[in-house]
Parts: C-alpha cells; sequence; structure tokens
C-alpha cells in the first residue's frame, strides 16, 4: 500500500509543469521546513510528504493540486474528493490550470451539450468588472487558480506599474487569450471558485451566465 501511495505520488509530481511544482513548494512552507523544500527535488517532496504526513500525504496533495489549479489529476488519480470535483451532469472545467496547455493549439472545441450551450465568452468590459474587484491578490489568483507563469505575471505587473486593476485585467486577458472561445463565465468561477476572494467576485460571473 505505501509503494502504491509513493508511485501515486512521483506520478502526481511529474505531471506538473516546473512553474506548478515551485508553486506546490511555495504552498508546502508552513508544514514543511524551508531548509528541506528549497532544494528538493520531485522525489524527495514525494519521500517528505511520506515522512512528515504518514497516511494523510494523498489527501495532502489533493488540498495543493485544487489550489493549484490541477483538478483533472485529481480526478486521474481518484484522490481523496475526487467525486467532489465534477458535479453530476456538469463538465467538469479543464482551463483552470496547465490541465488545458497540451492543447492550445488545437481549435476551441464547440459546445455541444445543453450545460453549456449558452455559455458566451467574456467580453473585455467584463474582465475590466472583474479586474477591478480582484485588489491586490491578483498575482496568486494568477498562479494557483488560472495556471499562469509567474515570469508572465512579472511581466505584466512592469508593464503597468501604476495600476494593479489594469495588472488584473491583464492578467485576465492573458487567460482569455489562452481559453479562446472556453474563457467564458462559469468556466472562470469554477477556476476562482476555491480561492478565498470577495463574495462579490463570484456573484458578479454569475450575473455574467447565460447573457
Amino acid at each position: 500500500m505505501a509503494q502504491d501511495e509513493r508511485e501515486t505520488l512521483l506520478a502526481l509530481q511529474q505531471a506538473l509543469s516546473e512553474e506548478q511544482f515551485q508553486t506546490l513548494k511555495y504552498l508546502l512552507g508552513g508544514q514543511l521546513p524551508l531548509g528541506q523544500l528549497g532544494p528538493a527535488t520531485r522525489p524527495q517532496i514525494c519521500s517528505l510528504l511520506l515522512q512528515r504526513f504518514p497516511g494523510r500525504a494523498l489527501q495532502l496533495s489533493a488540498d495543493l493540486l485544487r489550489r493549484i489549479g490541477r483538478h483533472d489529476l485529481i480526478r486521474l488519480y481518484r484522490l481523496p474528493g475526487a467525486e467532489d470535483e465534477a458535479p453530476p451532469g456538469e463538465k467538469a472545467p479543464s482551463g483552470c490550470g496547465e490541465a488545458a496547455a497540451g492543447s492550445r493549439g488545437d481549435p476551441p472545441p464547440v459546445a455541444s451539450s445543453p450545460a453549456s450551450g449558452r455559455a458566451r465568452r467574456l467580453t473585455e468590459k467584463e474582465l475590466m468588472q472583474l479586474a477591478q474587484k480582484l485588489g491586490k491578490e491578483w498575482q496568486e489568483v494568477g498562479i494557483v487558480c488560472l495556471g499562469l507563469e509567474k515570469s508572465r505575471l512579472d511581466q505584466i505587473r512592469e508593464d503597468n506599474p501604476r495600476s494593479a486593476v489594469m495588472q488584473s485585467f491583464e492578467m485576465l486577458l492573458e487567460w482569455q487569450r489562452r481559453e479562446q472561445q472556453e474563457a467564458t463565465a462559469p468556466r472562470l468561477r469554477a477556476c476562482l471558485a476555491p480561492a478565498r476572494l470577495d463574495p462579490q467576485i463570484l456573484d458578479v460571473l454569475q450575473s455574467f451566465h447565460g447573457d
């Protein structure tokens, strides 16, 4: 059983991009010694999780994966809480992180189910409304919820040094460019739901549904 747990943990680590792996180590900073986390490789992180959290390593990994937007891995490896990741009859979001990275060059899928038939692409005006409410934590939202690279977010901050709203807006535009026609209100709401944001943000997104 321990061997199976280690194999699953290692598979999860290997599935993360380098940016996501570094974010995961950052999130572990409050639970593991920073001196061990900094230079740790993916197999070493697996060993640390098994040593420090016996019997809970997979549960902790599932919680961390939710925070970095890799809900697809939770479902794929049937981690604790996987049954809650995709409500019955509702298509699970696939654009909340690097899960969609492998298909960026493919044409956007055409909505074919009743649940997604009414969803439309968010407008720039709507993205600006959201940007005005995101606040100073926009970079954390970009990395943890939207799966954007920190280097790109740093560039956005440098390009818009005087306005946090414009920084947030450019971040949302970056996500929209990546998702193309899938950059809808339901998709973005699903991505942001795990974060501790102002409830008004999710309310605004809810108001965009089906417009």
